[in-house]
């Protein structure tokens, strides 16, 4: 397996389509079914390039230069106060999950995020009957911060999720 990371791309559109078009992918996201290749072209393309400031990072994982997997890291809202926080979205189309792409798409951004974004927290919500994900997270430091009931439908059903969270390891201080 040839796994490469980058950012994503304006090409990748038609793929990421096809990956969410899966209701095994779909169903483990708040994305609606039946998203257009169209649309993920306009998303791509307000994420690219970032705007000014922005420490914004969403990053293809591709094997024999087709995406397989997406995972980004966004921020949470405008407020000064919450500048320190982002949120973490990942997805693996379900040929590649279980090869490693997930850890290597978390790691790329955590180390982004650690090391370069000035990061000091970084939260997730995923499906509380998602146990491959939750372990993904919690083998890179999140914590599960709570449960939110019926927050996401989900096949017709409101159903909860896990709140999670993961603290820089090494707080930044000043000097």
């Amino acid at each position: 397996m040839n796994l490469t990371l980058r950012r994503v791309k304006p090409a990748d559109a038609a793929a990421i389509a096809e990956q969410f078009s899966d209701p095994d992918v779909f169903g483990g996201t708040l994305q609606l079914p039946f998203a257009s290749e169209e649309l993920w072209a306009q998303r791509i393309a307000g994420m690219n390039p970032p705007a000014p400031g922005s420490n914004e990072l969403v990053l293809a994982a591709v094997i024999d230069e087709k995406p397989v997997g997406l995972a980004g890291l966004h921020p949470v809202g405008p407020s000064v106060r919450r500048r320190h926080a982002m949120s973490l979205g990942i997805t693996v189309a379900r040929a590649a999950q279980g090869q490693g792409v997930g850890n290597a798409l978390m790691t790329a951004l955590l180390d982004y995020a650690d090391n370069w974004a000035q990061v000091l927290r970084i939260e997730l919500t995923v499906y509380h009957d998602n146990q491959r994900a939750i372990r993904l997270y919690e083998r890179h430091g999140f914590a599960p911060e709570g449960r939110l009931k019926a927050y996401g439908l989900r096949n017709g059903r409101y159903e909860d999720v896990l709140s999670m969270a993961r603290l820089h390891p090494k707080q930044p201080l000043l000097a």
